[in-house]
Protein backbone atom coordinates (compact mmCIF):
# COMPACT_ATOMS: atom_id res chain seq x y z
CA UNK A 1 0.00 0.00 0.00
CA UNK A 2 2.72 2.48 0.68
CA UNK A 3 4.24 1.65 -2.63
CA UNK A 4 1.46 3.18 -4.13
CA UNK A 5 1.27 6.25 -2.39
CA UNK A 6 4.76 6.86 -3.22
CA UNK A 7 4.01 6.29 -6.80
CA UNK A 8 1.29 8.11 -6.77
CA UNK A 9 3.20 11.32 -5.57
CA UNK A 10 5.98 10.81 -7.40
CA UNK A 11 3.56 10.91 -10.48
CA UNK A 12 1.68 14.03 -9.25
CA UNK A 13 5.53 15.43 -8.49
CA UNK A 14 6.15 15.02 -12.48
CA UNK A 15 6.33 18.16 -14.66
CA UNK A 16 3.29 18.86 -16.76
CA UNK A 17 3.62 18.35 -20.43
CA UNK A 18 2.60 20.99 -22.93
CA UNK A 19 2.28 20.49 -26.60
CA UNK A 20 3.11 23.46 -28.43
CA UNK A 21 2.87 24.19 -32.25
CA UNK A 22 6.18 22.83 -34.05
CA UNK A 23 6.37 25.20 -36.74
CA UNK A 24 4.45 27.63 -38.81
CA UNK A 25 2.30 30.98 -38.10
CA UNK A 26 0.91 29.67 -34.92
CA UNK A 27 4.50 28.79 -33.87
CA UNK A 28 5.72 32.31 -34.77
CA UNK A 29 2.35 33.91 -33.01
CA UNK A 30 2.88 31.32 -30.22
CA UNK A 31 6.12 32.52 -29.32
CA UNK A 32 5.32 36.17 -29.72
CA UNK A 33 2.79 35.16 -27.27
CA UNK A 34 5.18 34.06 -24.58
CA UNK A 35 7.27 37.27 -25.51
CA UNK A 36 4.69 39.39 -24.05
CA UNK A 37 4.50 37.41 -20.99
CA UNK A 38 8.14 37.44 -20.76
CA UNK A 39 8.76 33.97 -21.64
CA UNK A 40 11.18 32.24 -24.23
CA UNK A 41 10.64 28.80 -25.80
CA UNK A 42 14.33 27.25 -26.25
CA UNK A 43 14.17 24.36 -28.63
CA UNK A 44 16.52 21.27 -27.72
CA UNK A 45 18.17 19.59 -30.55
CA UNK A 46 18.39 22.24 -32.99
CA UNK A 47 15.58 23.18 -35.55
CA UNK A 48 14.55 19.96 -36.39
CA UNK A 49 14.27 18.86 -32.11
CA UNK A 50 11.27 18.36 -30.84
CA UNK A 51 11.80 18.98 -27.07
CA UNK A 52 11.96 22.45 -25.67
CA UNK A 53 11.62 24.17 -22.57
CA UNK A 54 9.78 27.60 -21.89
CA UNK A 55 12.93 29.64 -20.32
CA UNK A 56 11.49 31.55 -17.46
CA UNK A 57 8.61 29.33 -16.15
CA UNK A 58 9.33 26.08 -14.50
CA UNK A 59 7.52 22.56 -14.18
CA UNK A 60 6.56 21.94 -17.90
CA UNK A 61 8.20 19.13 -19.62
CA UNK A 62 7.12 21.26 -23.44
CA UNK A 63 7.16 19.25 -26.55
CA UNK A 64 6.37 20.43 -30.32
CA UNK A 65 4.32 18.67 -32.39
CA UNK A 66 1.71 19.89 -35.14
CA UNK A 67 -1.40 21.52 -34.80
CA UNK A 68 -3.79 18.36 -35.54
CA UNK A 69 -1.32 15.81 -33.61
CA UNK A 70 -1.47 18.17 -30.32
CA UNK A 71 -5.76 18.09 -30.24
CA UNK A 72 -5.07 13.97 -30.42
CA UNK A 73 -2.67 13.53 -27.54
CA UNK A 74 -4.34 15.95 -25.63
CA UNK A 75 -7.56 13.88 -26.08
CA UNK A 76 -5.68 10.40 -25.67
CA UNK A 77 -4.29 11.90 -22.51
CA UNK A 78 -0.96 11.59 -23.92
CA UNK A 79 0.14 14.59 -22.73
CA UNK A 80 -1.42 17.41 -20.08
CA UNK A 81 -2.16 20.73 -21.75
CA UNK A 82 -1.56 21.89 -25.43
CA UNK A 83 -2.09 24.98 -27.50
CA UNK A 84 -4.03 24.52 -30.83
CA UNK A 85 -7.40 26.19 -32.71
CA UNK A 86 -10.28 25.19 -30.97
CA UNK A 87 -11.82 24.04 -34.89
CA UNK A 88 -9.08 21.21 -34.93
CA UNK A 89 -10.19 20.05 -31.53
CA UNK A 90 -13.84 20.43 -32.17
CA UNK A 91 -13.81 18.11 -35.40
CA UNK A 92 -11.48 15.21 -33.63
CA UNK A 93 -14.39 14.40 -31.05
CA UNK A 94 -18.01 14.95 -29.93
CA UNK A 95 -16.92 14.51 -26.02
CA UNK A 96 -14.33 17.72 -26.90
CA UNK A 97 -16.15 19.34 -23.57
CA UNK A 98 -16.15 16.80 -21.61
CA UNK A 99 -11.99 15.73 -21.93
CA UNK A 100 -10.49 18.88 -22.17
CA UNK A 101 -10.98 22.34 -20.76
CA UNK A 102 -10.45 25.92 -22.64
CA UNK A 103 -8.26 27.49 -20.22
CA UNK A 104 -7.70 30.41 -22.04
CA UNK A 105 -8.64 31.92 -25.60
CA UNK A 106 -5.04 33.59 -26.87
CA UNK A 107 -6.85 35.54 -29.34
CA UNK A 108 -4.36 34.69 -32.70
CA UNK A 109 -4.94 31.80 -34.81
CA UNK A 110 -8.61 33.03 -35.43
CA UNK A 111 -10.31 31.54 -38.81
CA UNK A 112 -14.27 30.41 -39.17
CA UNK A 113 -15.44 27.54 -39.83
CA UNK A 114 -18.45 28.24 -42.40
CA UNK A 115 -21.28 27.44 -44.88
CA UNK A 116 -20.71 29.24 -48.24
CA UNK A 117 -22.61 28.71 -50.95
CA UNK A 118 -22.49 30.15 -54.88
CA UNK A 119 -22.84 34.02 -55.28
CA UNK A 120 -25.06 33.35 -57.81
CA UNK A 121 -27.98 31.75 -55.64
CA UNK A 122 -29.80 34.89 -54.74
CA UNK A 123 -32.93 33.26 -52.92
CA UNK A 124 -30.39 31.50 -50.55
CA UNK A 125 -29.58 33.57 -47.70
CA UNK A 126 -30.06 31.67 -44.63
CA UNK A 127 -29.91 27.57 -43.55
CA UNK A 128 -33.68 26.66 -44.02
CA UNK A 129 -33.36 28.13 -47.37
CA UNK A 130 -30.53 25.84 -48.29
CA UNK A 131 -32.97 22.75 -47.33
CA UNK A 132 -35.31 24.04 -48.95
CA UNK A 133 -33.00 23.72 -52.00
CA UNK A 134 -31.20 20.25 -50.49
CA UNK A 135 -35.20 18.80 -50.96
CA UNK A 136 -35.89 19.95 -54.28
CA UNK A 137 -33.09 19.07 -55.36
CA UNK A 138 -33.83 15.73 -54.32
CA UNK A 139 -37.56 15.04 -55.19
CA UNK A 140 -36.40 16.55 -58.96
CA UNK A 141 -33.33 14.23 -59.35
CA UNK A 142 -32.93 11.82 -56.75
CA UNK A 143 -29.72 13.11 -55.73
CA UNK A 144 -28.72 14.39 -52.84
CA UNK A 145 -27.36 18.01 -52.29
CA UNK A 146 -23.12 17.45 -52.09
CA UNK A 147 -21.15 19.33 -49.11
CA UNK A 148 -17.82 19.45 -49.74
CA UNK A 149 -15.74 20.09 -46.88
CA UNK A 150 -12.44 18.74 -44.65
CA UNK A 151 -14.84 19.08 -41.66
CA UNK A 152 -16.56 16.17 -41.82
CA UNK A 153 -18.02 15.97 -38.03
CA UNK A 154 -18.83 19.95 -37.48
CA UNK A 155 -20.50 19.86 -41.01
CA UNK A 156 -22.39 16.75 -40.54
CA UNK A 157 -24.09 17.93 -36.68
CA UNK A 158 -24.50 22.06 -38.50
CA UNK A 159 -26.61 20.60 -41.16
CA UNK A 160 -28.51 18.46 -39.14
CA UNK A 161 -29.43 20.60 -36.25
CA UNK A 162 -30.56 22.69 -39.19
CA UNK A 163 -32.93 20.12 -40.23
CA UNK A 164 -30.99 19.89 -44.10
CA UNK A 165 -31.71 15.64 -43.97
CA UNK A 166 -31.09 15.46 -47.89
CA UNK A 167 -27.33 16.01 -48.39
CA UNK A 168 -24.61 13.96 -48.66
CA UNK A 169 -20.69 14.83 -47.31
CA UNK A 170 -18.21 15.38 -49.84
CA UNK A 171 -14.94 14.67 -48.31
CA UNK A 172 -12.65 17.40 -49.66
CA UNK A 173 -9.47 16.08 -50.75
CA UNK A 174 -8.12 19.53 -52.17
CA UNK A 175 -9.08 23.07 -52.54
CA UNK A 176 -12.20 22.94 -50.93
CA UNK A 177 -13.31 26.55 -52.17
CA UNK A 178 -13.40 25.40 -55.57
CA UNK A 179 -15.02 22.41 -55.66
CA UNK A 180 -18.85 24.02 -56.71
CA UNK A 181 -16.97 25.56 -59.73
CA UNK A 182 -15.37 22.20 -60.60
CA UNK A 183 -19.03 20.76 -60.24
CA UNK A 184 -17.99 18.50 -56.99
CA UNK A 185 -20.58 20.28 -55.06
CA UNK A 186 -23.30 22.36 -54.51
CA UNK A 187 -21.86 24.37 -51.34
CA UNK A 188 -18.93 23.74 -49.00
CA UNK A 189 -17.69 24.56 -45.51
CA UNK A 190 -14.53 25.39 -44.52
CA UNK A 191 -12.17 27.72 -42.66
CA UNK A 192 -11.88 31.43 -43.49
CA UNK A 193 -10.03 34.62 -41.96
CA UNK A 194 -11.24 37.28 -44.08
CA UNK A 195 -13.57 35.92 -46.45
CA UNK A 196 -11.51 36.92 -49.82
CA UNK A 197 -10.54 33.54 -50.98
CA UNK A 198 -14.09 32.38 -50.55
CA UNK A 199 -15.50 35.49 -52.37
CA UNK A 200 -12.60 35.41 -55.31
CA UNK A 201 -13.94 31.65 -56.11
CA UNK A 202 -17.61 33.38 -56.48
CA UNK A 203 -19.10 31.75 -53.16
CA UNK A 204 -20.49 33.68 -50.14
CA UNK A 205 -21.29 32.83 -46.32
CA UNK A 206 -24.40 32.65 -44.94
CA UNK A 207 -25.02 34.54 -42.25
CA UNK A 208 -26.26 32.03 -39.76
CA UNK A 209 -23.79 29.65 -41.61
CA UNK A 210 -21.02 30.09 -39.26
CA UNK A 211 -20.41 27.02 -37.62
CA UNK A 212 -17.44 28.43 -35.34
CA UNK A 213 -15.29 31.43 -34.63
CA UNK A 214 -12.07 29.59 -33.76
CA UNK A 215 -9.00 30.77 -32.52
CA UNK A 216 -6.02 29.24 -30.81
CA UNK A 217 -6.61 28.18 -27.35
CA UNK A 218 -4.65 26.67 -24.49
CA UNK A 219 -6.29 23.35 -23.47
CA UNK A 220 -5.89 21.50 -20.69
CA UNK A 221 -7.43 17.66 -19.68
CA UNK A 222 -9.78 17.82 -17.00
CA UNK A 223 -8.45 14.99 -15.78
CA UNK A 224 -5.85 17.32 -14.35
CA UNK A 225 -8.33 18.56 -11.49
CA UNK A 226 -6.77 15.30 -9.77
CA UNK A 227 -3.13 17.13 -9.53
CA UNK A 228 -4.37 20.93 -8.73
CA UNK A 229 -1.46 21.67 -6.40
CA UNK A 230 0.97 20.94 -9.79
CA UNK A 231 -1.07 23.61 -11.58
CA UNK A 232 0.47 26.92 -11.30
CA UNK A 233 2.83 26.60 -14.51
CA UNK A 234 -0.90 26.23 -16.18
CA UNK A 235 -2.08 29.21 -14.51
CA UNK A 236 0.79 31.50 -15.39
CA UNK A 237 0.30 30.59 -19.13
CA UNK A 238 -3.17 31.51 -18.62
CA UNK A 239 -3.65 34.50 -16.97
CA UNK A 240 -4.45 37.79 -19.16
CA UNK A 241 -0.99 39.27 -20.71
Amino acid sequence: MSGAVTQAGQASDRPLTLALPSKGRLRDQCEAWLGRKGLRLEQAGGARGYAARIVGLEGLDVRLLGASEIARTLVAGDVDAGITGEDILRELTSRADELVEIRARLGFGRADVVVAVPDGWIDVSSMSDLAEVAGDMRRASGRRFRVATKFIRLASDWFARHGVSDHRIVDSAGATEGAPAAGLAECIVDITTTGATLKANGLKILPDGVILRSEACLMVRRALTDRAGNLEPLARLAAPV
